[in-house]
């Protein structure tokens, strides 16, 4: 899906798309949804895996940037210490973090009987955002069999919008969500993907740019300063070691700038990169792993085709959430609803 070349909304795309223009353009990406909607309840959670495999086992090699810390996820200082992913990663509502951290962990439990036995324990990544502008978030309405449910329908294929971790989320004065998008780059003569899956719930309303172009997103809105969070995931086949998937991760930033954040001081603003080119197992015999990586010199098409991507799948967000009303009567409204009441 991504943004459809008929939107209307041109990002300037560098870039070429990929097949579907989502992350699981990426070969044995996954992604699954647990959609929660029934009168002040708008939430749910967004499984997202990175090979089809056990990932225990068969860790991804991965970066973390902490571009504004003001969030509570979980598992990100492992990633940041040892470069690694070892289970799906979700994504859901502030507080519904510890409910989907035991859930993930008995879900590797039962995939792994040697976790806590004969080997060290597993780290769990579990990933937020506030959703309480439009959730009954005190409500805790995300359960295990939620998430449970929500990597058992992991494919390749998956809804954006208000849908998932996304359901209740807001960005930049209208209802955020889920969005996912992708870049082709071609790297010695083969073809590779670098893709994005955001849960965007951040900005100021009066601040949104597409494409260049400023949307007053205030029309019948109270003022409100820069707050929320976005997670964004970005996900490759191209051999990147650690530290470049950190660097990866970190460039991020450029695509919030793009469409109109400046990271406000209560903005949880988190990205994670991983690549599915380097696995390093959990056993080995062998002491010295070898593992690719790319020449640095040249790294700057991964970068910009990995913004490209996160600012794509920010705006892709806005554009296939629906308008909603939710708790406490709040209403916010789909990109598409708010242009045809307003206009640019």
């Amino acid at each position: 899906m991504g943004l459809p070349e008929n939107s209307g909304y041109d990002l300037h795309a560098k870039w070429p798309r990929g097949e579907r223009d989502l992350i699981t353009d990426v070969p044995g990406v996954k992604v699954g949804h647990v959609t929660l909607k029934a009168g002040d309840i708008h939430t749910g959670v967004t499984a997202v895996l990175p090979h089809g495999g056990n990932c225990f086992q068969d860790k991804v090699m991965a970066g973390v940037s902490v571009i504004n810390g003001f969030g509570k996820s979980v598992g990100l200082i492992q990633i940041e210490e040892l470069g690694t992913i070892e289970t799906p990663i979700l994504l859901t509502n502030t507080l519904s973090v510890g409910t989907a951290c035991e859930a993930l962990t008995r879900y590797m439990l039962e995939g792994n009987p040697d976790i806590g036995v004969t080997t060290g324990t597993v780290n769990c990544v579990v990933t937020e955002c506030n959703d309480g502008r439009l959730n009954d978030i005190r409500g805790l309405h995300v359960r295990p069999e939620h998430v449970r449910q929500a990597l058992e329908r992991a494919g390749e294929t998956f809804e954006e919008g208000a849908v998932g971790g996304g359901t209740g989320m807001v960005c930049l004065g209208l209802k955020g969500g889920i969005g996912s998008a992708s870049r082709v780059v071609e790297v010695d003569g083969q073809r590779h993907t670098v893709g994005a899956l955001v849960m965007a719930n951040f900005g100021a309303a009066g601040n949104l740019v597409i494409g260049g172009r400023h949307y007053d997103t205030r029309k019948g809105r109270e003022e409100r300063k820069d707050e929320g969070s976005i997670i964004m995931l970005l996900a490759t086949d191209i051999p990147l070691n650690e530290r470049q998937l950190k660097r990866l991760a970190k460039r991020s930033m450029v695509a919030l700038g793009r469409v109109g954040s400046y990271c406000g001081n209560g903005s949880g603003d988190i990205a994670i990169a991983f690549t599915t080119a380097n696995r390093l197992p959990h056993y080995s015999q062998k002491n010295i792993l070898e593992t690719r990586m790319f020449y640095d010199e040249n790294i700057d098409p991964v970068f910009e085709s990995g913004v490209e991507a996160v600012e794509e799948a920010i705006i892709s967000a806005l554009y296939h959430a629906e308008t909603t009303t939710g708790v406490r009567n709040n209403c916010y409204l789909g990109l598409r609803d708010f242009v045809a009441r307003y206009g640019g």
